[in-house]
């Protein structure tokens, strides 16, 4: 049974309200990974998860298969990565379309040369109907602007480059 549309939807809800900062999940030909808040999963994690669950006994239980198979735990949140000349990337927390502004008749959430707070949206991804922000990691200037309005993107992708404000307030630029 593949999923549906709704299945999709309904899927990213739970997810919003859960606990869990990543989720990947393949069935037949789709595949679906989102996550939270800036959330990177380590090469561990982003590989498919094998688990080792003991195998049935013959002597079980009817319906009883061994203990649950282990879930994988988040991997601690990832250090903010510093890329050249002192730059800090902000990366796409999920994969799908991305926009520059809220709407079409709307001016671009930042612009080149802008000044940035942490945690100020830069732009939205959309997949399926559903937006999430993209949001900088660190107060400073936006120095580059890597994806144009509208292009698919793809988790962790880099999409601004911003360089970080020095202790004060002001720009290391």
């Amino acid at each position: 049974m593949d999923l549906t549309e709704d299945d999709v939807l309904e899927i990213l809800k739970l997810f919003e309200h859960s606990k869990f900062d990543y989720l990947h999940l393949e069935q037949g030909g789709r595949k679906i990974t989102v996550s939270k808040g800036g959330f990177v999963p380590s090469q561990a994690d982003a590989a498919p998860v094998r688990t080792n669950a003991a195998p049935a006994r013959a002597d079980a239980a009817p319906g009883r298969a061994g203990p649950p198979p282990a879930v994988p735990q988040p991997a601690p949140k990832p250090e903010i990565a510093v890329v050249d000349e002192g730059l800090v990337a902000t990366t796409a927390p999920m994969m799908g379309k991305f926009y520059a502004a809220p709407s079409p008749s709307d001016p671009p959430f930042v612009e080149i040369g802008q000044r940035v707070a942490a945690g100020a949206t830069l732009g939205l991804i959309e997949v399926m109907k559903v937006f999430a922000s993209v949001k900088s990691d660190v107060a400073g200037v936006v120095e580059k602007i890597l994806i144009a309005n509208g292009e698919s993107v793809e988790y962790g992708q880099a999409l601004f480059f911003i360089r970080p404000d020095l202790p004060g307030g002001k720009s290391t630029a």
